[in-house]
């Protein structure tokens, strides 16, 4: 059996590779789901809505592969198989069908929240165990907080 060696020690590895493949799933979780509201959003903000979501769904698809990349790099095969995805994502989602814009940017705001909140715990984890990963960590929750709140910014009551 072919194996990648890893310059962490084992109980390190361990808890490294099962924040990075955590962060794997709702990366690419988030990339679907971004492209299901992207697909079928209707409203009359669906044009600025609809390309603010590409950018919520390129920022997680390259994440996702800077996550794969440093779990291999540390000896973690990173799982991103449609079943592992669809087993274990557990954000909030698409409904199917049409899609409001209201709606749509009530969900990203969800969505983004719970998995900043779950990025965070990792950030606390790895803190020992490598200080390489939460750094990439770290940049992840930075950049999905700010799609967070251009999304919220959307959703800011309005005085007409």
């Amino acid at each position: 059996m072919t194996e990648v060696t890893s310059t962490l020690p084992e109980p390190a590895r361990g808890k490294t590779g099962e924040a990075l493949q955590d962060t794997l799933v709702d990366l690419l979780g988030i990339s679907l789901v971004g492209k299901q509201a992207h697909w079928n959003i209707v409203g009359p903000r669906f044009r600025s809505i609809h390309l603010q979501l590409d950018e919520v769904v390129d920022t997680a698809r390259a994440y996702s592969d800077t996550v794969a990349e440093r779990a291999a790099a540390i000896g973690v095969p990173p799982d991103g198989r449609p079943e592992t995805i669809a087993s274990r994502f557990s954000l909030p989602s698409t409904k199917d069908g049409w899609l409001r814009d209201t709606d749509v940017v009530s969900l990203l705001v969800e969505t983004l929240e719970a998995a900043i909140g779950r990025l965070r715990e990792r950030i606390a984890v790895t803190e020992e165990s490598d200080p390489v990963t939460q750094d990439l960590l770290i940049s992840i929750t930075a950049d999905l907080e700010k799609q967070r709140w251009m999304f919220q910014a959307e959703d800011y009551p309005r005085e007409d």
